[in-house]
């Protein structure tokens, strides 16, 4: 038998086991099994469904009260604190007194995971309308728990977009299948995020449903963000939600081949009891999200009046295969209108992605920038290796750093994987609590909110930036010098935190090439809980800021569905600009510039590596055109500069290519140099 008959026959047995599905009488038996399991028991005989009064969900009110047909009236807040997150939507579930739509990507079982499944629950059992829509590829896979959902109350609905061969759990022979059958479609996923409560008030953004998300992660945390967004506009968000409902894609949870295989088998399982891994963390956030003083502080007080707000989202039309072989004619809806904002920007073009790989459209969009006369300035803020949860798609972006920076003009920072000035509460980064330094019901929070930074002026940024606030003040009404917060600041500064699991997480499952993750985090050189950049974010001319979940990558532009809120006003704009400020001050981030030119030889090294990136397979000269850097501060160098300025290399002092990674030559030669070269950028 030769090795083409080998792989036909291979590919007809994974074809075979994919397939297997339940006949349509077994499907409709199915779903009639988990119909009649589900509770009609309403708790709550009120109007309001006995939701809990939330300063949130009146400020929603407020919106709808002070708007008019022409003039309609919203209020925006940003959430950059990952537990903060948690708990408005923790706030807004418990408020919702009609209906509650949630669209996310991944949805893992974890501690803030099943908080909100047992709120979700709740909700239904008072009267609200609940529906849950998960993406199959990085959503709950646990039979058991999608058995009891889809069978638990007569209010609470659960559908799965895109489920491969009809099937929630996939083993290594459906991912192999998957690639062999039905590759474009396997890749197909709906990237979208998003929580609308009674039509009203909305939350689009990065974060999914997984404690990495929220802070919680005892190794690695997302630095993600979301806007809430309260008034008119939240009705385009639920009739874009009911489009993707609708699909024909988007699939019963009972309805699905092993979930009815287990109703059939066993009838409705019952859910797993909450079994929390750290029972203080959830105490706290529900304690919080009832705490009406501390609602108003955290979100409503901080909330904007905002001139214009849309939100722009795909359609699950855009998965259809016409869509593919059609020209970019706007049929996907949120990229066109992203690269519209930035072929328009005048001075300046502030960018955040956790994946910095371009398409061809996307460097053409940048390229027809860098000609103009007097071309914006572009700051991009992005993942280091160290940081990043995907070192493939990194080693793309490692790989056109010179075009990147030379021809396209952009001023890149990398993010550090133990950053010092994030918005988040440092104790949550440690795995065991500092005793006797927990202030009573609260924690430490934000170091200056959403746009506090440093005194200094973010590199960079020349005159166009604004000073942020000091990083030590008050917030909340917890002074920071000698309290727990700071002390868990300065440990981390020290030797970082001990890590307590190897965690493997929704998103990085295997795939059918072996039993460990394909994509995880790299190991590093020190312990601790450390962060990656998840925040998708966009700035334009400090006038229109832009919080959504579109990476600005191909995969963005040609798979995945997403959603963006887009939010034309100038004190929006500055805030949502002072928090990606932050991210990239020398604290947070490391400076991406050119080498120093060797004495001679620097014309040849330059040519050489040039030609060498254009390669497509095997990019292999070594010296790099540019590397990272560290802010060297001092009497001379008081402020952080930007790369152009004269003295940047003597305020700045090279770390290497890859700092603070801790993985062999060898590993890291595979990975960032060979195979994964230009083919890949499409689907990475």
């Amino acid at each position: 038998m030769n090795l083409m008959s080998r792989w036909l026959m291979l590919a007809g047995l994974l074809l075979l086991g994919g397939c297997a599905s339940l006949s349509n009488s077994e499907r409709e038996r199915a779903a009639g099994i988990a119909a009649q399991a589900r509770s009609t028991v309403v708790d709550c005989d009120r109007a309001d469904r006995c939701a809990q009064d939330s300063p949130l969900r009146a400020l929603a009110g407020r919106a709808f009260t002070e708007s008019t047909a022409d003039q309609p009236r919203h209020y925006a807040t940003i959430l950059d604190e990952g537990e903060e997150a948690l708990v408005a939507r923790l706030n807004l579930l418990r408020s919702a007194t009609r209906s509650i739509d949630l669209q996310t990507y991944i949805f893992d079982k974890d501690d803030s995971a099943r908080l909100v499944i047992d709120e979700l629950l709740a909700a239904s059992r008072r009267g609200v309308k609940v529906r849950l829509l998960i993406d199959q590829l990085s959503a709950i896979s646990d039979l058991q728990i999608l058995g009891a959902l889809s069978s638990a109350h007569q209010n609470f609905e659960l559908r799965v977009y895109n489920p491969t061969f009809g099937k929630a759990q996939l083993n290594y022979f459906d991912y192999a299948g998957s690639v062999l059958c039905c590759f474009r479609r396997f890749n197909q996923r709906m990237h979208n995020k998003l929580l609308v409560v009674d039509d009203a008030i909305g939350v689009v953004g990065g974060r999914n449903y997984q404690d990495d998300y929220y802070d919680w992660d005892s190794e690695y945390n997302f630095r993600d963000r979301d806007v809430l967004v309260a008034g008119p506009e939240a009705r385009v968000m639920a009739a874009n939600f009911e489009a993707f409902w609708k699909a024909p894609r988007s699939v019963p949870a009972e309805r699905l081949n092993d979930v009815g295989r287990i109703l059939l088998d066993s009838g409705p399982p019952t859910l797993p009891p909450a079994v929390y891994r750290r029972p203080e963390r959830v105490e706290r956030v529900l304690a919080e999200a009832i705490d009406d003083a501390w609602i108003s502080r955290s979100f409503v007080e901080t909330a904007l009046p905002v001139a214009s707000v849309r939100y722009v989202a795909d359609l699950p039309r855009k998965h259809r295969r016409e869509s593919a072989e059609q020209p970019r004619n706007g049929q996907h809806v949120t990229e066109p209108q992203l690269d519209r904002l930035i072929s328009e920007a005048q001075s300046e073009v502030l960018l955040q992605t956790p994946y910095l790989v371009l398409s061809k459209p996307a460097r053409q969009l940048f390229a027809d920038l860098r000609r103009q006369a007097d071309p914006p300035r572009v700051l991009v803020s992005t993942n280091s290796l160290a940081a990043t949860d995907n070192p493939i798609v990194y080693a793309l972006s490692y790989k056109y750093k010179r075009r990147n920076m030379r021809e396209l003009g952009f001023n890149i920072f990398e993010f550090k994987p133990f950053p010092l000035d994030a918005p988040v509460d440092y104790r949550n980064l440690l795995p065991d609590p500092i005793a006797g330094d927990y202030p009573e019901g609260r924690r430490g929070g934000m170091l200056g909110g959403s746009a506090a930074g440093s005194n200094a002026r973010p590199p960079g940024s020349g005159s166009r930036a604004q000073d942020s606030a000091a990083p030590d003040v008050a917030v909340r009404g917890n002074p920071r010098t000698g309290s727990a917060y700071q002390n868990a600041r300065e440990r981390r500064r020290a030797a970082g935190s001990e890590v307590e699991r190897d965690l493997l997480r929704t998103e990085t499952r295997p795939s059918f090439l072996g039993s460990k993750a394909v994509n995880r985090p790299l190991p590093v050189t020190r312990q601790g809980a450390r962060m990656g950049l998840h925040a998708k974010s966009l700035v334009v001319d400090r006038r229109i800021g832009v919080i959504g979940t579109h990476n600005f990558d191909p995969r963005s532009e040609n798979y995945n569905t997403e959603g963006a809120v887009i939010i034309d006003d100038p004190v929006f704009a500055q805030r949502l600009a002072d928090s990606i400020l932050r991210d990239i001050h020398p604290q947070n981030s490391w400076t991406v510039a050119p080498r120093s030119k060797p004495p001679v030889l620097s014309g040849l090294n330059y040519s050489m590596g040039k030609a060498s990136e254009a390669l497509p397979i095997l990019d292999f000269w070594p010296w790099r055109y540019a590397t990272d850097y560290e802010f060297q501060p001092g009497p001379a160098c008081p402020e952080p500069l930007p790369r152009q300025h004269p003295d940047f290399h003597a305020c700045y002092t090279a770390v290497g290519d890859f700092p603070e990674v801790n993985v062999g030559p060898k590993l890291l030669l595979v990975r960032m140099l060979t195979a994964f070269g230009a083919g890949l950028v499409p689907i990475l």
